[in-house]
């Protein structure tokens, strides 16, 4: 399902069973609130937009796709309002940020876990470690075969599928599994649009692929996902698992605010209505709720 499509149908259903939290919105309130970045906030912020615009109909806001990487650099161009990101910023884009004398402010929307996913006939990788998960992405990886992995796996080739270079996710689990970030086997196939991900892996019995949790939950059909062990025992990814940290590859997922930007009254009124619906709006999607006393002191901060 291709994201828009999943957005459409995703808060579709929370309004049948939800009201967003805002009665009315200001019919004369015009501008444009422009945000880009991570694909993995993207379900979130895109659904924002949507139900934003119902109210706010002369308020125009565009999200666009080109991962944590090319959010940021646009972000610290000033060419965006809002970052959405994957991963903490870096050192490297703070430092363009304030070269460019974009102040900002740094707010949680939800908690991720990196889902690790196989097609379907897949029976055999029912869980993998930590250190077989390191063999099979370092640079110059010998792991070509699934028996690379494991003597008692298929005798078969891994067709690899993993978010592009610019991509938070990308950075995120190289930095846990590799133990430094943008450490990685470039043999595969990479995309920042998670759906070329979930296809390739779900039409390929010998695929291994990772991407965010929203698109395992929407893809569960057709794809398997597999437990991580760090220790003794395995974990898969779950509402819980992710939450308490128990998953190896739990993380939050932010947005980035230009201060600037905030003291206009639509990029203020657009961000007032993620942060009131961010709870709503990450549940239906597939991603777990920060605690609401959470998102009620980011959003008194931020007010």
């Amino acid at each position: 399902m291709k994201v828009r499509n999943l957005v459409f149908a995703l808060t579709t259903l929370a309004l049948a069973h939800h009201s967003y939290a805002a009665n009315q919105g200001d019919k004369n309130l015009k501008g444009d609130v422009k945000l880009d970045g991570s694909s993995t906030v993207f379900p979130i912020a895109e659904a924002a937009a949507e139900e934003f615009q119902k109210l706010y109909p002369n308020v125009r806001v565009t999200v666009g796709l080109s991962g944590t990487g090319g959010g940021m650099k646009k972000f610290s161009n000033g060419e965006i309002d809002i970052a959405n990101a994957s991963r903490k910023m870096k050192p490297e884009e703070a430092r363009k940020a304030q070269e460019g004398n974009i102040a900002y402010t740094e707010m949680p929307l939800a908690y991720d876990g990196i889902s690790v996913v196989v097609h379907p006939a897949n029976k055999w990788a029912t869980k993998l470690t930590m250190a077989q998960l390191k063999a099979l992405w370092q640079p110059g990886s010998t792991v070509k075969t699934w028996k690379d992995i494991d003597p008692a796996w298929p005798n078969e080739p891994i067709k690899l599928y993993g978010p592009g270079a610019d991509s938070g996710t990308f950075d995120f689990f190289t930095e846990e599994v590799m133990g430094k970030a943008r450490l990685s086997r470039n043999d595969y196939v990479a995309s920042e649009d998670d759906n070329v991900l979930v296809t390739g892996v779900s039409k390929d019995k010998y695929a291994l692929g990772y991407f965010g949790y929203a698109y395992y939950v929407e893809n569960k059909r057709v794809l398997n996902v597999v437990p991580l062990a760090k220790g003794k025992d395995a974990v898969a990814p779950s509402d819980k698992s992710i939450e308490d940290g128990s998953y190896p590859l739990s993380r939050p997922l932010l947005i980035y605010v230009n201060d600037k930007s905030a003291q206009r009254p639509e990029a203020k009124a657009f961000v007032s209505f993620l942060l009131k619906n961010a709870a709503t709006l990450s549940k239906e999607v597939g991603y777990i709720p920060l605690k609401e006393a959470t998102y009620a002191d980011i959003l008194k901060k931020f007010k």
